[in-house]
């Protein structure tokens, strides 16, 4: 008898498990789960058994009959007894603390198969928190000529909004930042050449939601390096153990992303472990990267329990890493948490001046989100970007991969820092503009030629994307300022020389307090969408989809049909398959929330 299985394998908050092997018992024949935790497998026996096997899950084992659509959700490992739960400088073992859970397997109505999850349910209540955004507006660029801001390589949102719509939920308008969902994805620019450590590429084109405007798009490229070229590393594991942590999605999937990292080590690469929960403790001093089974075995010891001391084991992560300081090489504690950080004794002000102090010795800090419920958006992208690092939110293990292994060198690396923008807009072309996102990243025009001012950070590899929607002067729409004491008028070489703007770069290398200044013209040369770039185009339906999420009153005419085919056409090689996973999650944010807005 010849029939197929088709199914879906998730996790128990529903987020689909990619990269599950489902092997037909007894035999070598096998398939594993897409991005998306979908699977097809060929039977031949009416009685075969099918085994569901995901590293740091329970496997499962389903007998199979006929041809069918099986729903799997896997949960995480349980504990033995014997491991121990780390609180502070302590060690208790699990059961003298929780007592032992049983794991057993039940079946459950329809085609779902699970095992009945150890963890408590998540609570009913939400904290998650977000900074609040308020979109950024027209300017006259006669009042204000000058649009500043610090480059964001952070990708945080987009991964957060995935797991929004993932679990069947329009995702917090706070939690939407258009530059962020941007800028998670590769785009086709050049390698610099220049001598500089990036690119840098411009194109101009119409407007997809408002056919009487522009789009400006802006994008810089970091010098790829390889593993090889990277300098050591000081690596310092800041680790959430805390009772919050206690959920398949949140301590579990953190272990299982940071061995994708330890996998990546050299012998010249240290790593110490530092956790914190009703205090901190050290549980693992600065070792050789080649010792990944002692890395991995600290880290499998972890367990949840306890309140939260975040201060407390940030300052404890400090020290470690200032105790074994690499010269010239790359000095960084990675924290991991639901962001659920108290600070204790401690004032959020002196915690912020304590990483500013850190960072100007040269020890960065990356933040590393996991879980939902009490997650702390606001407060994470802070430590981030004080502390001159990137932040990044992981929902499951191929994100995980993403991070710790695709983008390894430009999240450890950094190639430039303090980079910022800013572009002066000719009037006599332009009579308002709009900078798309960026709203956490402004700056004042005073900030672009201050040293002391911090910015953003590039890694190595990372490609960088700002858009601009451009209301264009026409003859009959020159902009225009009438004040009774002072008169501004467009010269007259403005506007004979066919320039659109002229945007300034700056940055530092990763050693210097003094910055480098670049200059580039983009001329007055306007491209029909049809005629611009893969890179323009996909940029611009993402962009749109975010303004639609946000419930934007920028959208103009974007829907989501329009979202889709922008990015159909413009996905490109598309070699890790982001652009794809994006168009399907744009499909599916269109079947569940359709009564949510007209536009969808």
């Amino acid at each position: 008898m010849n029939f197929t299985i088709n199914g879906t394998v998730n996790d128990i908050y529903g987020n689909p498990l990619p990269g599950v092997v489902i092997q037909i018992k007894g035999t070598s024949q096998r398939t594993i789960s897409d991005i998306n935790g979908t699977f097809s497998i060929h039977v031949t026996d009416s009685k075969a058994t099918l085994v569901f096997s995901y590293e740091g899950y329970v496997s499962q084992e389903i007998r199979v009959t006929g041809p069918d659509y099986l729903t799997v959700v896997l949960t995480d490992d349980a504990v033995s007894p014997e491991e121990v739960v780390v609180v502070g400088y302590a060690t208790e073992k699990k059961a003298d603390l929780t007592g032992a859970v049983s794991v057993m397997a039940l079946p459950a109505a329809g085609q779902t198969f699970y095992h009945v999850p150890r963890y408590r349910p998540v609570p009913e209540y939400n904290t998650e928190g977000y900074s609040v955004i308020h979109e950024n507006g027209f300017k006259n660029p006669l009042r204000e000529p000058l649009s500043t801001f610090s480059i964001d390589v952070d990708a945080a949102s987009y991964s957060n909004v995935r797991r929004f719509i993932s679990q069947g939920q329009k995702p917090v308008q706070d939690a939407v930042r258009i530059e962020e969902m941007i800028n998670y994805f590769d785009y086709d620019y050049p390698q610099p050449g220049n001598g500089h450590p990036f690119s840098i590429v411009y194109e101009s084109g119409e407007c997809p939601w408002n056919q009487d405007n522009l789009l400006l798009h802006i994008g810089l490229q970091g010098e790829k390096i390889s593993n090889d070229e990277v300098p050591p590393s000081n690596i310092v594991f800041l680790i959430d153990v805390s009772g919050s942590m206690d959920a398949p999605n949140k301590l579990p999937l953190l272990k299982n992303a940071m061995k994708l990292l330890v996998g990546q080590l050299r012998p010249t690469d240290r790593v110490a472990i530092v956790v914190y929960a009703g205090s901190s403790g050290l549980v693992l001093p600065s070792t050789p990267g080649d010792q990944k089974a002692r890395i991995i075995s600290a880290l499998e010891r972890l367990h949840a329990g306890g309140s939260t001391a975040g201060a407390a084991g940030l300052k404890l992560a400090y020290e470690v890493a200032d105790r074994n300081f690499i010269r010239d090489g790359n000095n960084r504690i990675i924290l991991a948490t639901d962001g659920d950080f108290n600070v204790g004794p401690s004032s959020n002000a002196e915690m912020e001046r304590m990483i500013e102090s850190y960072r100007n010795k040269g020890i960065f800090i990356s933040v590393t989100g996991f879980g939902i419920g009490n997650y702390k958006d606001d407060k994470m992208e802070i430590i981030a970007d004080k502390g001159n690092g990137n932040y990044a939110y992981i929902d499951n293990l191929m994100e995980a991969k993403k991070v710790f292994i695709n983008e390894f060198t430009s999240t450890l690396y950094t190639i430039a820092k303090d980079v910022k923008i800013q572009i002066e807009f000719n009037p006599a072309y332009v009579k308002e503009y709009r900078l798309i996102g960026y709203e956490n990243r402004l700056l004042d025009e005073e900030d672009f030629e201050d040293d002391r001012k911090d910015a953003g950070e590039m890694g190595a590899g990372h490609s960088v994307t700002a858009l601009y929607e451009i209301v264009p002067a026409t003859d009959g729409s020159k902009p225009e300022r009438n004040l009774k004491y002072q008169q501004s008028d467009v010269n007259t070489d403005a506007a004979g020389n066919h320039e659109l703007a002229t945007i300034h770069f700056r940055y530092k290398k990763p050693d210097s307090d003094t910055s480098t200044l670049l200059t580039e013209v983009i001329p007055d040369r306007i491209l029909s969408l049809e005629r611009t770039s893969d890179n323009f185009r996909f940029s611009a339906a993402v962009a749109g989809f975010g303004m639609l999420l946000r419930d934007s009153e920028f959208a103009g005419t974007m829907d989501v049909d329009k979202v889709l085919a922008m990015a159909r056409a413009s996905r490109g090689a598309d070699e890790d398959g982001y652009r794809s996973e994006f168009i399907r999650l744009v499909e599916l944010s269109k079947s569940l929330l359709l009564s949510s807005n007209d536009k969808w």
